[in-house]
């Protein structure tokens, strides 16, 4: 029996133009992905060129934010126009921000180029992986998949070394630069190998209203949510922001219900596997990212290891991502089983996070590595596991929809749980010090001094390396000979408190993965589809199906 939306199984293509398809969509990814973390070791370089010191972390927050908004918009235009020349738009975009990036020559250019980028780059990651969907016969599918989580892994893994070596050689603007030849390549193959086409024949209707809706939506809650990191929940800047982002995605929730054909179909929240999918990533993503971003803190802080050391620090979490993304694809495209991986997944993930909520001053590395290690473990297949689920629940015609919109709460999840946690951390680290600091035996007048100091600079605590003798330059002149010899016990209570900060948020990533466990448990798990092209060649498509959006000729 035919499939009612054939995808490009159907069509032609070898294995080798397959693969060439596959390996440069990948690397699409991986430049994506690659410039969230790239760019950190270069910033003070490029402060120092560039100046604007007040407006630095805009280089960041300006690409996640048009790369978070612009995902379901690219999904749902390649559903309609199909993924070809989406991604051919996207990395077009993306190369042209990378090479304006590295011109720029003041702060706020390049700010505006970083948004640029990021608004090509949000093409990348949901249409590249609706790519391997419609490529891919379902039992095929794992495999590829669980390639995108050590895409990921690698180049959280790799940026800032990659980062701190271009900037040390050859410049800081080539940390930009060195994305257009990648990236030409990328676009070439993309050009020549990818199957052309649209997955209908009839003018598609584009919902307008609901893109602008949208943007307008999360724009104030993403902006709130990264404002967290210096201001309050009550602060207008983040509460105000994130209130009214929500009552405008109330209103977009009502346009979109009304749409003809809508930027975010709300019949797929109706298809129970695709919402416990959304649900589970989104907890899942408030569990994940709080070690991978307060991990290298405690390594900058506690261990005084610098930016780029702190990142290798954490080689033992991200080894296990990688190793454990890629074997949960193969298990499942041997299986053909998903729910028992994404269920252990998520069980592994709370056993990693409560073993790492024991983290103390004084806990040897070889055991917080191995901690790590079973955290990774427990990451990894949840990248593909839950795609693969969300692109067998929806029709073909819809993957590019469906996959953009996991991507959207994977992220929204990652900043909700960051934000969260940084609260959790500071609250606890204004606690924590003061009691620390009088542990120790101290005068009175230095513990009140470093309990009210030492909580609020925690941004000048982070890669300081020797902590004590920033201890001693921060202090006046005239009392640096008598703070002396107070500093090893001094920065023996910071440490300790750091320690059970940084702890107390892997705490908070322990309630969201148990959530994200009984999510799945509620999960049904449905038979992988059989192979497409035999399923499609088995009878003639009935004029009225929509072929996926790669259906087409193929190699033109």
């Amino acid at each position: 029996m035919a499939l009612p939306y054939p995808n490009v199984a159907s069509v032609a293509i070898d294995p080798r133009t397959r693969t060439q398809i596959v390996i440069a969509v990948m690397l699409g990814l991986f430049l994506a992905a690659l410039d969230q973390t790239i760019v950190g070791t270069a910033l003070p370089r490029i402060v120092t060129d560039l100046h604007g010191n007040e407006i630095y972390t805009w280089a960041f927050t300006a690409y996640l934010l048009t790369a978070t908004i612009s995902g379901p918009i690219y999904g749902k235009l390649s559903d309609l126009f199909g993924r070809r020349p989406v991604l051919l738009f996207a990395v077009g975009v993306f190369l042209v921000g990378s090479a304006l990036s590295g011109f720029s020559r003041e702060m706020w250019q390049l700010i505006g180029f970083r948004a640029l980028q990021g608004l090509g780059a949000g093409a990348l990651f949901p249409v590249a992986l609706a790519v391997i969907g419609d490529l891919f016969d379902p039992a095929e599918r794992g495999k590829y998949q669980g390639l995108v989580g050590a895409v990921f892994g690698l180049s959280s893994l790799i940026g800032p070394a990659i980062g701190g070596v271009i900037t040390d050689t050859v410049g800081w603007q080539w940390v930009f630069f060195v994305n257009l030849p990648v990236g030409a390549v990328v676009f070439a193959v993309i050009w020549r190998a990818l199957p052309r086409g649209r997955p209908s024949a009839e003018a598609p209707r584009i919902d307008y209203l609901g893109a602008t809706v949208l943007v307008a939506a999360l724009v104030p809650i993403l902006v709130g949510l990264t404002n967290k990191q210096s201001a309050s929940w009550g602060d207008p800047s983040v509460g105000g922001l994130i209130a009214l982002g929500l009552v405008i995605a109330a209103v977009f929730v009502w346009i979109e219900s009304r749409a003809i054909d809508p930027i975010v179909p709300l019949e797929l929240f109706r298809n129970r596997s695709f919402t416990i999918s959304v649900i589970a990533m989104f907890v899942a993503s408030m569990a994940f990212f709080a070690p991978i971003v307060f991990l290298p803190r405690w390594f900058q802080v506690v261990g005084g290891a610098s930016a780029t050391q702190s990142g290798y620090q954490i080689l033992a979490l991200l080894g296990g991502l990688i190793l454990s993304a890629i074997l949960s694809g193969q298990l499942v495209a041997r299986t053909g089983r998903y729910k028992p991986l994404a269920l252990g997944a998520s069980v592994v993930l709370a056993i990693g996070l409560f073993l790492l909520s024991n983290l103390r001053a004084d806990t040897p590395l070889p055991l917080l590595w191995s901690w790590m290690f079973v955290t990774g473990i427990g990451v990894g297949p949840i990248f593909s596991v839950f795609t693969l689920v969300v692109q067998g629940a929806v029709p073909l015609r819809q993957i590019g929809t469906a996959t953009s919109n996991l991507t959207l709460f994977q992220q929204v999840g990652g900043s909700v749980g960051l934000a969260a946690a940084g609260t959790v951390f500071g609250s606890r680290l204004v606690e924590e010090l003061p009691r620390q600091l009088a542990a120790s035996s101290l005068p009175p007048q230095i513990v009140a001094s470093f309990s009210a100091s030492g909580a609020g600079s925690l941004n000048r605590l982070t890669g300081v390396g020797d902590l004590g003798q920033a201890i001693l330059a921060g202090a006046p002149v005239t009392t640096r000979a008598q703070l002396e010899p107070f500093v090893p016990d001094i920065v023996g209570a910071i440490h300790r408190a750091f320690s059970l900060a940084t702890a107390s948020t892997f705490d908070f990533g322990i309630v969201a993965a148990l959530v994200a466990v009984v999510m799945v448990v509620f999960l049904r798990e449905a038979p992988m589809r059989g192979p497409v092209r035999e399923e499609a060649t088995a009878a003639p498509p009935s004029p009225d199906r929509q072929p996926s959006p790669l259906a087409g000729e193929a190699g033109k």
